[in-house]
């Protein structure tokens, strides 16, 4: 971490750190409008399709639903499986999603009728409970959803994630989802606004230059805590 950065912490270290990232990611890049959507449950749809692809793909998957007029609970729960799959077949492993987009329609509407409303009335730790049992859905799906669609305050982990905390070493390399979204819940007031923000914000630091291969370090927005 740079001198200067060493320097202004007070306290507890990890929170003044992610306190900072955010600070300067947000200086940088500005507001992403992340999570995209007209809807509560075009959010959830696109949590599921953007599994293992690009949000590029899920676009096309879901312009190929509102263009079909079936992203409403109620459209999506009477099509099969066989023909949800043919419409959102740009986000890959198509068959594999459209079985997971019906096990979450068939799961409210077993137990809510249909209704968002009332799968949302749930406090947050049994929600989130409730959605991990459904399958198809993990711990990064399930929190999207949490709180993107239902505006909890709770931090969504992705790979990303990861490579940025554990690149400036907050976290080890092999740290797990929990380990990881620990960190921040202990150490961020717990903000809806700011949790959507900080995340979307380490996506785009991810892509653009916490590459995998070939990093930019030097031209991060981060690169005086290294």
């Amino acid at each position: 971490m740079a001198k200067a950065a060493k320097g202004r912490y007070r306290g507890n270290k990890k929170a003044f750190l992610l306190q900072s990232f955010y600070s300067a990611l947000h200086s940088s890049f500005g507001p992403q409008g992340w999570w995209p959507g007209d809807t509560r449950f075009e959010v959830i749809a696109g949590a599921i399709l953007t599994q293992n692809t690009n949000w590029a793909n899920v676009e096309k998957a879901v312009t190929n639903l509102k263009r079909h007029r079936l992203l409403n609970p109620r459209r999506m729960h009477g099509l099969s499986v066989h023909e949800l799959a043919g419409h959102i077949r740009p986000a890959g492993y198509f068959n594999v999603k459209a079985k997971r987009l019906k096990s979450f329609l068939n799961h409210l509407f077993d137990n809510y009728g249909g209704r968002l409303d009332g799968l949302f009335k749930r406090r947050t730790d049994a929600l989130r409970h409730e959605l991990l049992s459904i399958n198809g859905i993990g711990p990064e799906t399930a929190d999207s959803i949490l709180l993107y669609a239902a505006k909890r305050p709770v931090f969504v982990v992705d790979a990303y994630t990861l490579r940025v905390l554990s690149r400036h070493s907050l976290v080890g390399e092999k740290a797990g989802y929990h380990d990881v979204q620990r960190l921040f819940m202990e150490n961020l007031a717990h903000d809806v606004k700011m949790f959507n923000a900080y995340h979307a914000l380490i996506v785009k630091t991810g892509k653009d230059y916490c590459k995998t291969k070939e990093p930019l370090c030097k031209e991060c927005p981060l690169r005086e805590f290294l």
